[in-house]
C-alpha cells in the first residue's frame, strides 16, 4: 500500500491519502499485478478500458468519448517522465481532473 500511495503523491504531491488508501484498497488485486498495475499510454484497448470502467463506471461520468478521451490524454501527458504510468496515479489524477474524488471517501 505505501508504493501505491507513493506512485500517486509523485505525481499529486497534496493528494488526499485517505482517498489514496482507499482506492488502494479497491483495486488492491490490479495493483497486484505488475502488469496490470501500470497504464499503456500507447495502447488504445487499455485507454478505452481506464474511459468505460473507470471514468464511466467508476466514477459516473455522462461526458462525451471525446472529452473523456482529452481527459485520459491531458493526464498521460503530465505524466510523461520516461516511467511507466502507475494506475494509481492515472486514476487519482483523472478523479481529481473532475471532482470525483468523494467517490472514495
Amino acid at each position: 500500500m505505501t508504493d501505491a500511495r507513493e506512485s500517486v503523491l509523485e505525481y499529486a504531491p497534496k493528494a488526499d491519502v485517505a482517498v489514496v488508501d482507499k482506492m488502494a484498497a479497491t483495486y488492491r488485486l490490479v495493483l497486484s499485478n505488475r502488469d496490470a498495475s501500470l497504464v499503456s499510454a500507447s495502447d488504445p484497448a487499455e485507454l478505452k478500458t481506464v474511459r468505460e470502467n473507470f471514468l464511466k463506471k467508476k466514477l459516473g461520468l455522462t461526458d462525451s468519448d471525446d472529452d473523456l478521451d482529452k481527459a485520459i490524454a491531458d493526464v498521460m501527458a503530465a505524466m510523461k517522465n520516461g516511467k511507466p504510468n502507475p494506475r494509481l496515479a492515472v486514476y487519482y489524477l483523472l478523479a481529481e481532473k473532475f471532482n470525483k474524488l468523494d467517490v472514495f471517501k
